[in-house]
Order: C-alpha cells, then structure tokens, then sequence
C-alpha cells in the first residue's frame, strides 16, 4: 500500500482530526484514511448535473402518494 506524509498541518487541525476520530471509534490514521478516501470518490456535479438528477428523481417520485408531513407533526405532538 502507499503511504504519504503531509507536513505543516496546524496544531489545532491535528487536534480536531483526533477528537474527530476518537468520536468514531478510530485510530488519527484510520480517521484521516477515511476522509481521504472519501474525498477520493465523491461525485462533484455541476449545476446543470445536478438539476438534472434532481428532474429526474422528482419525476421518479411524482407518482408516489407521500403524506402531508405538516398532517404528521401535528398527529405526533397531539401524542
């Protein structure tokens, strides 16, 4: 496996990535693999992609009968 080093990281970056990872259950290291391979593949979109994928999701759902979630917030403070 590669390995890299990265220099000159702020004191107070190293000690957010720590606190971040103990959180989590993890290593400093485990942390910062996971966001770098994270970072690795997320999809960026542009706006028109994402304009797009958001048509096509509405399309998808339109059909589908979705309740009032105002309705549901009120049935459930009534409880």
């Amino acid at each position: 496996m590669a390995q890299i080093l990265v220099r000159n990281l702020d004191e107070k970056i190293v000690m957010k990535l720590k606190t971040r990872a103990r959180k989590r259950g993890r290593s400093l290291q485990a942390e910062a693999r996971m966001i770098l391979e994270q970072a690795a593949v997320e999809e960026k979109y542009t706006p028109a992609e994402a304009r797009r994928l958001s048509d096509k999701f509405s399309r998808r759902f339109k059909r589908l009968p979705f309740p009032d979630s105002a309705e549901l917030l009120h049935e459930d403070r009534d409880r």
